[in-house]
């Protein structure tokens, strides 16, 4: 069920509640923000749920991924990187790149 609109393929795993995260499910749709380690640039990144329609606290879920800001993160990204997501200041969840489908976010291997 891949989309030609989405950047990468992830594994999200979000929080529970007594971990900090949300209290409530997440809709497959959701756009927290993205943060990766290497900057302190966040973007609003689209979770497009792969083959479910509601997460839960404490959910592993693989997920179609659409940020915003493609050119900021161009030639930057890996599969296997690690992110997280957040809600304001407060981190929900986290995630790893399975699969990147937009070449321009590929960074050029050495």
């Amino acid at each position: 069920m891949e989309t030609k609109q989405a950047d990468f393929i992830a594994t999200l795993t979000y929080r529970t509640k007594e971990q900090g995260g949300r209290k409530t499910a997440a809709v497959s749709g959701y756009r927290p923000q993205v943060k990766f380690d290497f900057d302190e640039m966040q973007t609003s990144g689209q979770q497009t749920f792969i083959d479910r329609k509601l997460v839960f606290p404490g959910d592993t879920v693989d997920a179609e991924i659409k940020i915003i800001a493609v050119e900021y993160f161009e030639n930057k990204l890996t599969e296997g990187m690690e992110f997280k997501f957040m809600e304001g200041p407060t981190t929900i969840g986290t995630g790893k790149i399975k699969h990147i489908l937009n070449e321009r976010l590929k960074k050029a291997s050495r």
